[in-house]
This record gives structure tokens, sequence and C-alpha cells, in this order.
């Protein structure tokens, strides 16, 4: 038998690669690492590459495991989904991969100024209802400035098209550089073009849309510093199949 939260919760207060902040919005909780995290904890130079909403954590891991001279952080409030790539990076002795247990709504808290190089959204909650919860929302790319690099990459990889389509009216209204959009990874056209990781890494769930025969879309981009960023003001088709642990959530065929 597996073990169950509690158990999990118990191993992560131990676990040397995790640090647990699961504080609320409006706690203002010091992070004493915070603009710190390559001396104090990778103890190398390398770049810092965050996946936020990290789940599990197998795509960390994996991308730790593919990419040693990179240093990445998957970040979630789910402890107990997080235990399992925690425990697997420990037992694997990777040390390239870090775990932290906290609101995205305050990621900027553990992060200092240009600390970190990319990040990567893999298949976020599209928050059809709230703009403002979106994680590629102008309202999170400001936040990612705090501590992005001045033209820091961003990766979105989902299933929902109803993100997609919002990511990709910001990227247009803001005139963020893309460096690469397809509305379908997996089609043959791509493999020669991009780099294998993107296909050989995927998430739990990532796996079950390929099987529900529901096409993968991926984009990347760059976060300048500079500029004032607004939300697109369009409406967009809401996603029309219930997704895993979570629901269409609304009678309404658009966004707006």
């Amino acid at each position: 038998m597996g073990k169950g939260k509690l158990a999990k919760f118990a191993d992560m207060e131990t676990y040397g690669n995790v640090f647990q902040y699961p504080y609320s919005v409006v706690s203002d909780v010091p992070f004493a690492m915070r603009g710190h995290w390559r001396e104090q904890y990778f103890h190398n130079e390398n770049p810092i590459i965050l996946e936020l909403g990290c789940g599990k954590g197998e795509y960390a891991v994996e991308l730790a495991k593919a990419n040693p001279n990179c240093n990445y952080i998957g970040v979630d409030i789910k402890g107990a989904r997080m235990w399992t790539g925690a425990t697997r990076a420990l037992q694997e002795g990777i040390e390239n991969v870090a775990f932290l247990r906290t609101n995205i709504e305050i990621i900027d808290r553990f992060f200092g100024e240009d600390e970190v190089q990319e990040i990567w959204l893999t298949f976020s909650d599209p928050q059809m209802k709230n703009p403002r919860k979106r994680l590629t929302s102008t309202y999170f790319m400001e936040r990612y400035r705090r501590f992005l690099t001045d033209g820091g990459i961003i990766h979105l990889k989902t299933d929902s098209n109803f993100l997609f389509t919002y990511t990709t009216y910001m990227v247009e209204k803001n005139h963020l550089p893309v460096e690469y959009r397809t509305e379908d990874l997996y089609s043959n056209s791509q493999s020669s073009i991009l780099n294998p990781q993107l296909f050989s890494i995927q998430t739990y769930y990532e796996s079950m849309w390929l099987a529900r025969g529901i096409s993968i879309k991926y984009m990347k981009w760059q976060l300048p510093h500079d500029g004032h960023l607004e939300e697109p003001d369009v409406e967009i088709e809401l996603d029309d199949y219930r997704s895993y642990h979570r629901s269409k959530r609304s009678p309404k065929r658009t966004s707006c």
C-alpha cells in the first residue's frame, strides 16, 4: 500500500531538497535563501529554471537528469503530489533539482532579481473564469519580471485550447518576442526542428491527454523587463471537455 498524505508530509519535513512555505497570499514570511539559491543550495553558477505547478514533479526531475548543467526547481502547493518527484530525486541522487511548496501567487518572494533564466508552465489550470489566476496572465508576467532575467524564456505546454488561445492574444497584445508556437506539438513536422526533450519527457497528465487524442500545444516566448503589459480584451471559446480533476466550471460558451 502506498503512503498516505500525512506520511508523505512527514517525509518531506526531513528532505533536504524540499522547502515548504504553504502560506496564504497575505502572509509575508521572509525566505532567507531568496537571491542565493546558487551558492546556498546548488553550489554552482548554472542557470536556474522553474517549473510552476509541477504536480508530481516528474517533468522537473526528467529535465534535471537530461540537463546536468542547469538547476531546476519544481513549485506547487500540493505537497502530497510533490513527494513523488522529491523522493525519486533523492533516491537517484539527482542534485540539480529542488522543490518549493508554496502558493505561486507569492512566487516572487522566493527569488531575487535576475535569479531565474527560464520558466516552464506545464498543463496549468486554464482558470477560464478568473484571468488573474492564469499563470500566463499579465498579472503573473509582472511577478515573473521581478526575478526572471531580462528577455528570459517562458515555456507553455498545455492541452487547453482556451489557455493557449488566451496566451497567444496576451503575447501578441504586448509584442512579446515568440521563439516558437505550435498547436500540435506531436505532429510529424515538428520533430526535426525542436529540442527532442519536448517529445521524450512527458508529464503524467500529458500522456493521458495524448491517449484521449487531444493535441498538445506549445509556445516559447521571451519576457523583456521594459514595457507596460495589458490584458487582451477578447472573447475566447471555453474548453468543452472535462479535464482530469477539473471541469468546465461554467455554463457559458465564451470567457466574456
